[in-house]
Parts: structure tokens; C-alpha cells; sequence
């Protein structure tokens, strides 16, 4: 053992009686040589010293391994592929493959709670999209690694977990590059799909109408694009004559191209394509938006995070029957319902397509049509689950796509935690001390439904132009229309017609002027 490793005061000791051995062997001592008391003091001080930086030393040792190990343990994620009906055992094991979660997490970046909850959010999410959800496993490293993402070890010790659970695919809570997919697919054998390619499957599966199938179509194959992968020599159509070998000839020259790369010219023409399907399908909805600025019919966006519970709301608030499903991303194709407030004027409700966090940039171009709903609202109603663990990142989450919306800035908005039949008195009164203009309440049974509608109604826009004119009673159309789309301060009935005070859109008050009589 090394002597600054040893115990100081037994080295010291072995040291005194050296010397003093030493002295008393020798015949004599000269005049030069130091004195036995001061090579022992000397020899102490250096011995306590390299004892101190021995133990700093050890310290900071410590602290780096404590960290080593902790980034060499995979942690098991509670509450995950736990089933608690054997009959839904028995229907998953027919019906639905079966996943194992992998996440890696900094402390640079997030803490241990935020990286579980977002793990928890992926199991939601492959669940909707038709999974079982297996095991969670999360990795705490500096950063991930370069090659597989998790390390060639962890990839391994994965490969047994996988093998283990008998599951068919490892879905990765992150967007991974194509190498490290493949990388990562290599080293356990089976199925690799990242967060991006899990929501890409839910909005190909929940998608209804026409355009809505196109925008997802569209970015299913940008995101497949740089992630094509070959399979061998067999699939190579280049070589031909002799470099094609001794026994090829005739037959062997292809067209000069690989069957990767003629994949990726057909989804190069697929894209255009569809990109100028989207944009001929622009008018359409420019149609329907100028409807509804013409008659100057308010609108009301319903924005929030995905499962917050928007379509219920809006069925609660008009109504209406919509799809209300408890999945992520059930709504995906914008819905428009009316309603009427108590004055008798129309308003309309769109229930837009939830958000999540780190939503594919593929989605956020493709779902352009669902954005500018939101900037054409006179009022946003932004809807978060309030029996959510942690309800401020969602609306974090919500206000970043937000805040990429040219002009959703300047919209007045009313924010609303939904679900409140879920929500015990502590989690009430922390939401109401956190946001104390916001509204709690429960689409499920109703409540602080009736004060929602009348703080909505009391925001919207008013109409700009004040008419005072004799209608014929031939025009009470018109006067209906007014009642709908205006604000009616006065009709008096007299025999020569209807003289109407209104606030009404600058389209209505031209109809009213036509109609007047003079």
C-alpha cells in the first residue's frame, strides 16, 4: 500500500524508529547533517499534507462513482403494463403487440419526476395507439449516447428485459436519428420506433375526413424519408456487364438505380402530390371562414392539451353529439358547432386538435388548416385537465405552439381546468391561488358550466355598425338575421313598417340600407 494511504500516525511512528535505529548504528553524526528532530517534524508536515489531499481526493472520487452508478442503473417506471383483468390479458396478447419504454435523462436538462411523467405520457400514448404497454424503463447519463442511444451495455441489458417480456417492440421516448434506430435495433433485435412515429400512428388512425388523411399521409412520408433502409446487396440495381461479375451479364443491368433510392423518388412525387392536393383544398375552408366573417359570426377556438377534455366541454357548452372518446388525439378533423347566447345572437365553437409536448414539427406543417382556426378566433378558450399531476406543463406546452401562431398573441383567452369532479379541495384552492381568473369546472356533471358560457358570451366581439332604419314587413328575414348576427336595442312596430335600432356587421348594414325605406 502506498504510503499516503496508510494510517499517518503508525506511518510516522515507522519513520521515528528508522531514524532512531539509524542513529544509534552509525559511529557518529558530522556537524552538516540535520538534527534528528527536525527530519521528524519535517517528514510529518509532509505526511499530514499528502494525508489531507488523499482524503479530498477520496471525496470527490466518491461523488463521481455515486454518479457513475447512477447513470449504470436502469430505473423501472411504477405503474406501467400492470393489467388488472386477466380477461384484458387475454384480449391484449391476441389483439395488441407489446412495447417496452426506454428514456434517457439529464440533470442539465430535467429532473427524475419530469422524465417519469413524460414516460408515463408514452405509455398513454401507445396505448391509444394500440399497444400493451410492457415495461418503462429510464436511463439517467450526461447525454445519449452517440451510437445507440443508451450505450452498447444498457442496449444489451435491454435486449434481456425485451426477451424477457416477450415484447415486439422498444418505442423510445425521444426523436431518434436513423442511425441510432438502427444501431439500437441491432443490438436487440426487434422493432425500434421513436415518440414521433407513435403520434404519427395515432393521427393515421383516428383521421376521418379527406384533408385530414392527406395531412397525415404527408407527414408520415416526411418523416419516413430520411429513415429508409436497405437490405442487402440483393435490392442493388447498379452494377451491370462486367462489373457485375464473371457469371452475370444479360439481365443484370437495372436502371441505374437502387431500390432505396427509387423508394424515395416515389415518396418525393407522393409529397408533391399531396402538398398540392392540401393547397387546393385551401379554398374550401377559406369558404367556410368567410361564411362566418361575412355574417359577422363570432367564433370561439377550444384549444388545449390532447385528453384535456375539449370536445366534451364544447358538446357541454352547445349541445352537440360530437365524438367525445377518453384517448389521445380522439379529435384530429375540426369540428364547428353554433351556439346561441341569451341576447339570441349566434356564435360558433371550433374544437381543434389537441397539442402535446414536442409535437412532430411534420404535424405542426401538416395540421396548418387547425392553426389558422385558431388565428381567425375572436376568443380562445384554452382547456387543461386539472386532475393532471402537473397541469402547468401542459400549458406551457399549449402556449409555445401558441406562441408560433402569427396573431394568436392578441386574442383574448379564458383559461379553463376541466374535470373538476377529479379534483380534490387541496389541488382547488392550489389552482385558484396559481391562476385566480381561471375557471374550474367539469364537463362530466356540469359544473361551472352556466358561469364559463356567460363570462364567454360577455367577451365576444361586438358588432361595429349602428343602424336605425324603417324596414318594410316584408323584411323580417332580415330582421331575423339581425337578431342572429347583431345585437337588437329597439323594434317598434308601427303601421308604415319596423324601425329597428341594431349593432350589426358592416355586410348586414349594407342589406339593411337596400332594404330601408326612405
Amino acid at each position: 500500500m502506498p504510503l499516503s494511504e496508510q494510517n499517518p500516525q503508525s506511518a510516522i511512528d515507522k519513520t521515528v524508529t528508522h531514524q532512531i535505529d539509524t542513529h544509534h548504528n552509525a559511529d557518529s553524526l558530522t556537524a552538516d547533517e540535520p538534527s534528528l528532530t527536525g527530519v521528524l517534524a519535517e517528514q510529518s508536515d509532509v505526511l499530514l499534507d499528502e494525508s489531507m489531499q488523499s482524503e479530498q481526493w477520496n471525496e470527490s472520487h466518491d461523488e463521481a462513482w455515486q454518479e457513475r452508478e447512477s447513470r449504470n442503473q436502469l430505473k423501472h417506471v411504477t405503474g406501467l403494463g400492470e393489467l388488472e383483468d386477466v380477461t384484458e390479458v387475454e384480449y391484449r396478447k391476441v389483439r395488441l403487440e407489446r412495447v417496452v419504454l426506454v428514456g434517457v435523462w439529464s440533470s442539465a436538462t430535467t429532473t427524475a419526476a419530469a422524465a417519469e411523467e413524460s414516460l408515463r405520457e408514452l405509455a398513454a400514448l401507445a396505448e391509444t395507439a394500440g399497444a400493451v404497454v410492457c415495461d418503462g424503463l429510464l436511463q439517467h447519463r450526461y447525454r445519449p449516447d452517440a451510437a445507440t442511444y443508451v450505450g452498447s451495455g444498457k442496449a444489451k441489458e435491454i435486449a434481456d428485459i425485451v426477451a424477457r417480456e416477450e415484447a415486439d417492440t422498444i418505442i423510445v421516448d425521444d426523436d431518434l436519428p436513423p442511425s441510432q434506430r438502427r444501431a439500437l435495433e441491432d443490438a436487440t433485435k426487434v422493432k425500434v420506433v421513436d415518440r414521433t412515429a407513435v403520434i404519427l400512428d395515432i393521427f393515421a388512425q383516428h383521421a376521418t375526413s379527406r384533408e385530414g388523411k392527406a395531412q397525415v399521409e404527408l407527414a408520415q412520408l416526411e418523416y419516413m424519408l430520411p429513415r429508409l433502409r436497405g437490405w442487402g446487396g440483393s435490392l442493388s440495381r447498379q452494377a451491370g456487364g462486367r462489373a457485375a461479375g464473371a457469371d452475370a451479364g444479360i439481365g443484370s443491368r437495372g436502371p441505374g438505380e437502387t431500390k432505396i433510392e427509387m423508394d424515395r423518388r416515389v415518396i418525393r412525387t407522393r409529397i408533391a402530390r399531396l402538398r398540392r392536393q392540401i393547397k387546393q383544398m385551401a379554398p374550401a375552408r377559406e369558404v367556410k371562414r368567410g361564411s362566418r366573417r361575412r355574417f359577422g359570426l363570432p367564433t370561439v377556438a377550444v384549444v388545449g392539451y390532447t385528453n384535456a377534455g375539449k370536445s366534451s366541454l364544447t358538446n357541454r357548452l352547445t349541445g352537440s353529439t360530437e365524438l367525445v372518446e377518453n384517448a389521445l388525439f380522439a379529435t384530429l378533423d375540426t369540428a364547428v358547432r353554433r351556439a346561441r347566447a341569451k341576447d339570441g345572437r349566434l356564435y360558433a365553437y371550433v374544437d381543434t386538435v389537441g397539442f402535446v409536448r414536442r409535437l412532430p414539427t411534420q404535424l405542426i406543417e401538416a395540421f396548418k388548416s387547425t392553426l389558422e382556426e385558431v388565428a381567425d378566433a375572436d376568443l380562445i378558450v384554452h382547456v387543461v385537465d386539472g386532475s393532471h399531476p402537473d397541469p402547468f406543463s401542459q400549458i406551457d406546452a399549449v402556449n409555445d405552439v401558441l406562441a408560433d401562431i402569427e396573431g394568436a398573441a392578441e386574442i383574448p383567452r379564458i383559461l379553463v381546468f376541466n374535470k373538476a369532479d377529479r379534483i380534490d379541495e387541496t389541488t382547488r384552492e392550489r389552482l385558484l391561488a396559481l391562476e385566480p381568473d381561471a375557471h374550474i369546472v367539469s364537463a362530466y356533471d356540469g359544473e361551472g358550466i352556466e358561469a364559463l358560457r356567460e363570462q364567454i358570451e360577455r367577451m365576444l366581439p361586438m358588432p361595429n355598425v349602428h343602424v336605425h332604419a324603417l324596414l318594410p314587413y316584408a323584411s323580417g328575414s332580415l330582421l331575423s338575421r339581425i337578431r342572429e348576427y347583431g345585437h337588437v336595442t329597439d323594434v317598434q312596430y308601427r303601421d308604415d313598417g319596423m324601425m329597428i335600432d341594431a349593432e350589426v356587421g358592416s355586410h348586414l348594414a349594407a342589406q339593411v340600407m337596400e332594404q330601408a325605406i326612405d
